[in-house]
């Protein structure tokens, strides 16, 4: 499929770790090693990333008990702190995405097996704000089945809304259904259905402004086929399916214009990595997992980086936890639409040139892909109330798809 992203990240991002050494995992500290030298082993967890932070929570422990905790990781002190448990039933095999300024958990299953005595599907969503430590309980999730009730289904987020999609609601029961959620009305709204059927266990991730689903299973039938969705049209497109083993209960992160699949299971558990460019729709390996290889793992990414631990392998579950540090993106496609940016680091004013004719809007997105700023085309940005760091400018066209990008630094 002919992608229309046209996506140009320079050989500055060398100064993101992408420098002699790249394409390689490091472990970093266990999950919960703050308060357990050895870590807490756990799979089937949930985990986002906010800002310059990750967190993982909740899930099941090696005496098969489901949790409902949540822990911080600081990647610059490689350190875990138990943050804000969340205030509701455990869960295992829940949701969850991240927004500019906030993270969101729900739905599940509150039980090891669907049929111990008490077990729920849940249908609950909760918000987390770093700031406060802090839960906040949203909208229900309204889909699934009777009640809203679903697990094993997979979520990713565009701009500051978030999108949930298929899981099972029952024995030999599974969903295709599509929600969006707005963080600023707290409202759920169902989109078209993913196009292949209900599934579970399916992998996500976000690019810009669209969205990819795929992979999964339906009655023990593995998949290895790709969807993206345009959250400007509400459209679903299939792209290339992964080149790899069908397989379910992947980890996934996005780094800038890339999106991640990381192991999972067809039967056995996986341990290879697996990188999208949606400019040319074609996937690349990259340096296998740097652990060993499971399913039903944790993915997320901070400021450049990809992280990966938690899960299950074939000795039980893990405690590890690594991070990936990817190889250089650089596009050769022509520049006609390329931009040029001053100064650069930034204060307070971005000045911006460029030839075309055909960009409309501007959106600055930090590198976990949460949007950040959007407006018309203009030549100046005042940025004074972004945060410093790193980011990305994209220019956009009418369609909404990406021309061009730029990396900015916000002093």
């Amino acid at each position: 499929m002919k992608q229309q992203y046209i996506l140009i990240v320079y050989l500055f991002f060398s100064a993101f770790s992408f420098s002699q050494t790249e394409n390689y995992w490091t472990r970093m500290s266990d999950f919960g090693t703050d308060t357990t030298a050895n870590g807490l082993k756990r799979e089937r967890a949930v985990g986002f990333s906010i800002g310059n932070y990750g967190y993982i929570g909740t899930g099941i422990d090696t005496a098969e008990i489901v949790h409902d905790d949540f822990w911080k990781f600081d990647p610059v002190t490689n350190a875990w702190t138990q943050v804000a448990t969340l205030p509701a039933s455990v869960r295992r095999n829940a949701v969850s995405f991240s927004t500019e300024n906030y993270g969101y958990v729900g739905t599940g299953i509150s039980t090891v097996n669907s049929s111990d005595v008490g077990s729920q599907i849940l249908n609950d969503f909760w918000q987390y704000n770093p700031t406060a430590n802090s839960w906040l309980q949203k909208a229900n999730y309204p889909g699934g089945g009777s009640g809203g009730n679903v697990y094993f289904a997979t979520a990713f987020s565009i701009d500051s809304k978030g999108y949930v999609c298929g899981g099972k609601m029952g024995p030999n029961n599974y969903s295709n259904q599509l929600w969006e959620y707005k963080e600023s009305i707290d409202q759920w709204t169902q989109l078209p259905n993913f196009p292949d059927g209900g599934r579970y266990q399916m992998a996500s991730f976000s690019i810009g402004f669209k969205g990819y689903v795929g992979l999964g299973a339906d009655q023990d039938l593995y998949n290895n086929d790709f969807w993206e969705f345009n959250a400007a049209t509400n459209q679903w497109t299939q792209i290339s399916s992964l080149p790899s083993s069908v397989r379910a209960a992947s980890a996934t992160f996005s780094i800038g214009p890339r999106g991640f699949v990381c192991m999972g299971t067809n039967g056995g558990a996986l341990d290879d990595l697996w990188e999208y460019n949606p400019y040319s729709d074609s996937w690349t390996a990259r340096a296998n997992f740097g652990g060993s290889s499971r399913k039903s793992a944790v993915g997320f990414s901070i400021n450049g980086k990809g992280y990966v631990g938690t899960g299950k392998g074939n000795s039980g579950k893990k405690a590890s936890f690594y991070q990936y540090t990817p190889a250089q993106v650089v596009s050769v496609d022509e520049l006609q639409n390329e931009i040029s940016v001053y100064p650069n680091p930034i204060s307070d004013v971005l000045n911006i040139t460029t030839n075309s004719t055909e960009i409309k809007e501007l959106a600055i997105f930090s590198l976990s892909g949460e949007l950040v700023m959007k407006s018309n085309f203009t030549n100046k940005i005042f940025v004074e109330s972004i945060n410093s760091g790193v980011y990305l400018l994209f220019a956009i066209n009418e369609n909404g798809d990406v021309l061009s990008q730029q990396k900015i630094i916000k002093l």
